[in-house]
């Protein structure tokens, strides 16, 4: 039989969540595996880290007796690209929220924005969005958020390699952002627009790297 213990690289697009990615791809090595012979209530597929569904790029797919290492994967660092949208905010810190238009005239410049991310890169300390898969008593964040709770989220320490500036237009910026593991870049953003006092959210996310695996090798994943 073929082995089926696989590492796969998904290229995820935007509008699905990453459930949806690891069913697709269940669906079609399940069948693979069946016409080669493997019998079985059900073929192991499982991701090493989820996107939101309005992100895009890199995601490590392990099937098989792979699945097992999902911890080794999920500790690598990452490497993003982020649109973040200043002079507005959102209640989800990404464009599926509710967008408000912060009460601001400030316009910063290309020098103060350098200024703003520089104090961002080393270690520091992070407070998880509200809706986040983190859980809270055994329940994730984002379910009690939206049943109109407001749960407490711990903070954690993160630490920030590597922040560029790639296109800076008010109020579009783009940034790439090479982080560790835990790192939340719509939480990144906000802090970005706190320090700048314009407010901002996470306006488009692509993931580009895990470890040393780049998005440029994955598979295209359909709609």
């Amino acid at each position: 039989m073929e082995d089926f213990n696989r590492v796969i690289l998904a290229d995820k697009p935007d509008g699905i969540t990453s459930f949806g990615v690891v069913a697709r791809i269940r669906r079609r090595i399940t069948e693979e595996a069946r016409k080669s012979g493997w019998i079985g209530k059900r073929f192991r597929v499982g991701h090493t880290g989820t996107l939101d569904p309005f992100a895009t790029g890199l995601m490590i797919i392990l099937t098989g007796k792979e699945t097992k290492n999902a911890a080794q994967y999920s500790k690598l660092d990452k490497v993003y690209e982020a649109t973040i949208r200043l002079g507005e905010i959102s209640t989800t810190g990404d464009p599926e929220g509710e967008i408000t238009k912060t009460q601001t005239e400030i316009i910063p410049s290309h020098q103060d924005v350098e200024k703003a991310i520089s104090k961002f890169i080393g270690k520091i300390t992070q407070t998880p969005p509200i809706y986040s898969a983190i859980k809270i008593d055994g329940q994730r964040a984002y379910k009690l958020a939206r049943a109109g709770k407001n749960p407490e989220i711990p903070s954690r320490q993160v630490k920030i390699y590597e922040l560029e500036i790639l296109e800076y237009e008010y109020p579009m910026l783009k940034i790439r952002a090479h982080v560790s593991s835990g790192t939340y870049i719509r939480t990144l953003a906000e802090d970005i627009g706190k320090d700048l006092k314009t407010g901002a959210y996470t306006f488009a996310l692509r993931r580009t790297r895990v470890g040393e695996y780049d998005v440029a090798d994955a598979e295209k994943i359909a709609k």
